[in-house]
């Protein structure tokens, strides 16, 4: 429903300022600000995804949850759209979502919204293995493992040495 509302207000809103704004400073001034607008946003788009990534990397090195610097980069990726699409209404969002205080702010709303029923970061001990982790230190070493615990596969024995007329893979120097 929200989405319906926002596809018919957004194109009635811009085109009401386009009408106002053309009429106050004529067309080709009001052109140049749209122009404008998509020219200083993309830069500023640009700087700032630079920041969110490196945020982003910072807290995968430091095994931190990644939520907050993604939320910030797709908030990020929104007002580079934002500042694309022509109008007035959009370039306001678009540069005001360029600004980190209102994007903490849009995420402060959102966290009080959303419930994160469980979070996790890597595999746990023993996840995936029916019979426990069969790699554990805990596990005693004279143990038979467990029929669950076997894994078939197929296997072709090569050949030892290269015969002489092998050309090479062309990633090593032979």
């Amino acid at each position: 429903m929200w989405l319906f509302v926002a596809f018919i207000a957004v194109p009635i809103i811009e085109i009401a300022l386009f009408i106002q704004v053309g009429g106050l400073i004529g067309l080709w001034p009001t052109l140049a600000i749209v122009i404008l607008t998509a020219i200083i946003g993309t830069s500023m788009m640009r700087a700032q995804g630079r920041m969110a990534l490196g945020n982003l990397r910072n807290s995968f090195e430091r095994l931190d949850d990644p939520s907050e610097p993604l939320a910030h980069g797709a908030m990020i990726l929104l007002a580079g759209a934002l500042l694309l699409t022509p109008g007035f209404f959009t370039d306001a969002v678009g540069f005001s979502l360029l600004l980190p205080p209102v994007r903490a702010a849009v995420l402060a709303y959102a966290k009080k919204r959303v419930t994160v029923a469980q979070f996790q970061m890597g595999p746990q001990p023993g996840a995936g293995f029916p019979g426990g982790d069969p790699f554990s230190p805990d596990r005693p070493a004279n143990t038979e493992p467990a029929p669950d615990d076997v894994i078939e596969g197929e296997f072709t024995e090569l050949p030892q040495g290269k015969s002489p007329n092998h050309p090479g893979s062309g990633w090593t120097k032979h």
